[in-house]
């Protein structure tokens, strides 16, 4: 390992060697090497002086890049697609005249980044399943758990600790419905030429606008493609970026949020990430055991929703066909973005399949708070028992407010229910109070919510998504 240069840490800490793969050197120049054998094979088909036997010796080295000769070019010409166009015909001088004919950088340049941000959405996707199915496993299992619920972190009506499981869930379930819409839409550039015209082309097919209506359909079925662009400059347009980025950034939010809401939970001590056992949490506090997988994902959250923004102002800022300001931002915002969503989902895997939780500790606290959210049902028991409800409402508020204070001025446990008791008003005894006490009664549809959204929602997606399942994620730091 180099220790003299600045190396990322989105590929020696976060990112995933398969995705790394997709925004590799080899990837990029095989897939160049790829366009520019449908190109031939393409205006062979079409008529053009092309042989099977310059397109078979093409096919030969396709995967076979001669980086040394393509960099010594590099540094005479300053061109990084002509200098693979020579080292491609070193290794191909039958077909050397034939490679790139009528197309311009683009072609290879813009099919490929289509190709690569495809593939890349199709892992991002993969995880994306894997978490969904991770998370519903989750709350299955504990759909019927009661647990506190906050607003504005205040103490709320009880949930369960599935159902909030599943308001993670289907935050990402969102993400995978753009996902898929984004997936779905991608088209190629094809080969429109230096301003989009193919007057090249028209040139090549003496006019012949038939036939060269019939050049981006063939690129892009042998590329695997429904479709090019229809119309376009010199590059595709550059919103297709800003909607994949944002893609990204949908899905680092739901990450963020249910990292957050984890984080909370761990200070809770209600639940806990997964924490090895010769893990250290503090250099300094040996006892502590920080969320930082968790924090992790928020950290790398929030650099996929800021870099989303690089997509849109690029697109926003480009002039008529073309201009080269886009080139270098591009280099960065888009393959950062995804190997660092690549590094949230592993780390969401990771998190999500290990979360451990503390039942009792869960118990204790939503009993500290229940009397005051039984108080309606309290009220409505003693109004059955004889009891004014105007009357008994204004005494319950009195009660409420005094074993607040005893609770937060004086440090002591909720005595509300014994207040009750004593109150003759009410005409209920401690016990038939405590008896009130059951969490289960107060988290109202939780479980059968939970029931209905993972029959409802989630099998349909694992269903449908059977073959992407079954991840295995590692985790470097």
């Amino acid at each position: 390992m180099e220790t003299n240069r600045y190396i990322s840490p989105l590929s020696e800490r976060y990112a995933s060697k398969e995705m790394q793969f997709i925004f590799s050197e080899d990837m990029k120049f095989r897939t160049w090497r790829r366009l520019w054998i449908a190109l031939a094979e393409t205006e062979k088909e079409l008529g053009l002086d092309i042989t099977q036997e310059q397109i078979d010796e093409m096919k030969a080295h396709a995967e076979e890049i001669n980086y040394d000769v393509a960099r010594e070019r590099e540094r005479i010409v300053r061109h990084d697609v002509m200098s693979h166009v020579y080292a491609f015909g070193q290794q191909c001088p039958k077909a050397k005249g034939i490679i790139h004919l009528g197309a311009t950088s683009c072609y290879v340049g813009d099919n490929t980044d289509i190709i690569v941000m495809t593939e890349a959405l199709k892992l991002v996707k993969k995880k994306l399943v894997n978490v969904i199915a991770e998370l519903a496993k989750f709350a299955e299992e504990y759909k019927d758990q009661p647990t506190l619920a906050f607003t504005h972190f205040q103490p709320a009506q009880p949930t369960t600790v599935g159902k909030r499981a599943t308001l993670w869930t289907q935050e990402f379930c969102l993400d995978l419905e753009e996902l898929d819409f984004v997936l779905d839409h991608m088209k190629l550039l094809g080969s429109k030429g230096t301003t989009g015209t193919q007057a090249s082309f028209l040139e090549l097919f003496n006019g012949d606008q038939e036939t060269c209506d019939k050049i981006d359909p063939m690129i892009a079925k042998k590329m695997g493609f429904e479709a090019c662009f229809p119309v376009s400059g010199q590059t595709y347009s550059r919103k297709i970026d800003t909607r994949v980025a944002n893609v990204l950034a949908g899905i680092a939010a739901s990450a963020h949020k249910m990292s957050n809401d984890i984080r909370l939970l761990q200070h809770l001590k209600e639940v806990e990430e997964p924490f090895e056992k010769t893990q250290i949490g503090s250099s300094a506090m040996a006892y502590k055991r920080n969320p930082m997988r968790s924090e992790r994902i928020a950290s790398l959250s929030r650099y996929v929703m800021i870099d989303a923004l690089n997509p849109a102002i690029t697109s926003a800022t480009q002039w008529f066909e073309r201009t080269l300001d886009d080139s270098a931002n591009k280099r960065l915002s888009i393959p950062e973005g995804f190997l660092a969503i690549d590094g949230v989902l592993d780390l969401c895997l990771n998190v999500v399949d290990g979360l451990v939780v503390y039942p009792k500790v869960i118990e204790k606290r939503l009993m500290s708070e229940l009397p005051f959210m039984a108080t309606e049902n309290i009220m409505m028991d003693a109004v059955k028992a004889g009891g004014d409800r105007q009357e008994l409402h204004e005494k319950i508020r009195v009660l409420s407010m005094e074993a607040g204070k005893t609770v937060k001025v004086e440090g002591k446990d909720n005595d509300l229910l014994e207040r009750i008791a004593n109150d003759p008003s009410f005409n209920l005894s401690l016990d038939e109070l405590k008896a009130c006490m059951d969490p289960k009664r107060y988290v109202g549809r939780a479980p059968y919510q939970v029931e209905q959204f993972l029959k409802n929602v989630i099998a349909p997606i694992l269903e449908e998504n059977k073959a992407l399942l079954g991840v295995e994620v590692e985790i470097n730091v």
